[in-house]
């Protein structure tokens, strides 16, 4: 199996057990009579281990090997989700959810992402690179699709076999686990292709690249922070306490959410092939910010959910087109620097939002997170627009 191909497979086994995770976790907690505050902790908690395994693999990851980090990574995730089987106290649950990198985000933003999209562009063509991001973005989705479908098996755990209420969340977080031990194997497959030649520090950027990578990586900050409100963990906890609908309808309503991201995905690499990769980021970006802030106001868990699933086709838009546009204007041997530290500053903000996020929805009301979290990313947009409209990839730069 080529590089490209195990990157593939690892990544959208990862998102199988993110989307499961992220869709169940809020309920799960809740299940253990968790306050909303007490959640936003524990979203915290695992996505604060999941930035600092990042600021790790960023500084020292091409130095360890990108292989062997990886398969480390993906070994201390499985253990963590098997560690919260037995786990149900407040403390215990974030140190084990810090510990395993446990992702309530519902999207598989993690460490591994770093080193895999470093090596993503080195198994392709520059013209094949966007299309390369689509599709490992389309694997993704994908896996955050079925994974949301998954987390309907406590439901029909207790009524096809009669397990209990526990039991039945338990079990479903086996599978959890089960899924990323699988995708952490996959690692030992790689070839030496994929190990970095040359581990450049901080002074060894371009002059160009440090410009762009600290500007790009400011607003990226502010992006994040925003989405750390928008969580899926946090989503779903809002649709079941808002409206009453159990975890199967709630599963069903993201494996919609996470398939129209899949498909999205084929269209921004259509539409930046068009109109270019910082147009298409956010042109797509602002839309579905004001598809979001409409949720809260609907009259029933049906228009609710058909406005979510509108803003779901259209937010992924600019994931791999920002990825590419990450790779596409630093140097080959910077890429791992660049990939690690866009990564690091947003899971940061992911991290810092949820602490605030569950006490906003408990002391004021639900929607805050979200109606906060849209405002924010409206205008990271606009800012991003402003700053970066006329730096152009080589690709774009060619067909002017």
């Amino acid at each position: 199996m080529s590089d490209r191909l195990i990157l593939y497979a690892a990544a959208f086994l990862r998102a199988l057990a993110t989307g499961l995770m992220g869709v169940l976790l809020g309920i799960y907690l809740d299940k253990l009579a968790f306050t909303p505050a007490d959640i936003g902790l524990v979203i915290g908690s695992g996505l604060t281990g999941a930035a600092l395994s990042t600021l790790i693999v960023t500084f020292l990851g091409d130095r360890l090997g990108r292989r062997r980090s990886l398969l480390v990574m993906g070994i201390a995730s499985a253990a963590g989700g098997f560690a919260l089987i037995v786990t149900s106290s407040l403390v215990g649950v974030c140190v084990v959810a810090f510990i395993g990198m446990v992702n309530g985000m519902g999207r598989d933003r993690g460490a591994a992402l770093v080193l895999e999209q470093a090596i993503l562009p080195g198994t392709v063509t520059p013209e094949r690179r966007t299309r390369a991001f689509a599709w490992y973005n389309v694997l993704q989705d994908m896996g955050h699709a079925l994974g949301g479908a998954l987390a309907a098996m406590p439901v029909l755990l207790r009524e096809t076999a009669g397990a209990g209420v526990l039991v039945s969340f338990h079990l479903t977080v086996a599978v959890y686990a089960g899924l990323l031990l699988l995708s952490a194997l996959l690692y030992s497959g790689l070839s030496s292709a994929v190990e970095a030649h040359e581990s450049p520090a901080v002074e060894k950027l371009a002059p160009h690249s440090r410009r762009v990578l600290w500007k790009i990586s400011s607003l990226f900050a502010l992006d994040s922070l925003a989405g750390g409100f928008l969580g899926t963990a946090l989503l779903a906890y809002f649709f079941y306490q808002r409206f009453a609908v159990d975890e199967a309808t709630i599963a069903i309503l993201f494996f919609c959410a996470r398939t129209a991201n899949a498909v999205s995905h084929f269209g921004a690499a259509w539409l930046a092939a068009r109109i270019g990769l910082v147009n298409t980021m956010v042109f797509t970006h602002i839309p579905s910010s004001i598809l979001l802030m409409t949720v809260p106001f609907a009259p029933s868990f049906a228009v609710a959910a058909l406005l979510f699933l509108l803003r779901e086709g259209l937010v992924e838009m600019d994931v791999p087109t920002r990825q590419s546009y990450v790779m596409a204007v630093v140097r080959p041997e910077e890429r791992t620097f660049a990939s690690g530290i866009t990564h690091l500053v947003r899971m940061g903000g992911w991290a810092t939002a949820p602490f605030f996020a569950g006490f906003l929805m408990q002391g004021l009301a639900l929607a805050t997170p979200l109606l906060i979290g849209a405002g924010m990313k409206i205008v990271y947009d606009v800012a991003l627009y402003k700053a970066f409209r006329h730096i152009k990839p080589p690709e774009e730069r060619l067909r002017e």
